[in-house]
C-alpha cells in the first residue's frame, strides 16, 4: 500500500508544480521536491505507474528548460 501512496504523492507533486509555475511561484526546491517524490515512487511502482513516472519526469525536464 505504500507504493500507491508514494506513487500518489508523485502525481501530486507533478501536479502542484504545473500549478506553482502556472503562477510564477515555483522555485528550484520545489522542482527537487518533485524529483525526489518521483525518485522514491519509482522503487515499488508497476510497469504501467513507471511508465507514468517516465512521462512526469519529462514533464519536469521540459518545465526546466522552460524556466
Amino acid at each position: 500500500m505504500e507504493n500507491k501512496n508514494l506513487f500518489r504523492q508523485a502525481k501530486d507533486a507533478i501536479n502542484n508544480l504545473m500549478n506553482m509555475q502556472g503562477n510564477g511561484n515555483a522555485s528550484e526546491s520545489d522542482h527537487q521536491a518533485v524529483r525526489q517524490a518521483i525518485e522514491a515512487a519509482y522503487k515499488d511502482a508497476s510497469p504501467e505507474e513507471q511508465e507514468q513516472l517516465q512521462q512526469f519526469e519529462q514533464q519536469l525536464k521540459q518545465n526546466d528548460q522552460l524556466h
